[in-house]
């Protein structure tokens, strides 16, 4: 029988799972900006706190603003 320290081997931890911990666990918040959960405002509110945490995304083009 192998011994594993904690972290390594057995089960892998599913995205979803990973998000609800550091949700519960410390107060860490990982949201898609087209997580099809949300309503359209949700999702607006999520781009535009990335956007003023982070910076625009590089890949997307705001057809709002030009």
């Amino acid at each position: 029988m192998r011994w594993f320290p904690k972290g390594y081997g057995g089960e892998r931890r599913s995205p979803e799972q990973v998000k609800r911990e550091g949700w519960r666990e410390q107060g860490l918040l990982a949201v898609a900006v087209d997580d099809a959960r949300l309503s359209w405002p949700e999702r607006e509110l999520v781009r535009q706190l990335g956007e003023k945490l982070y910076g625009p995304r590089p890949d997307c083009r705001d057809v709002r603003h030009g």
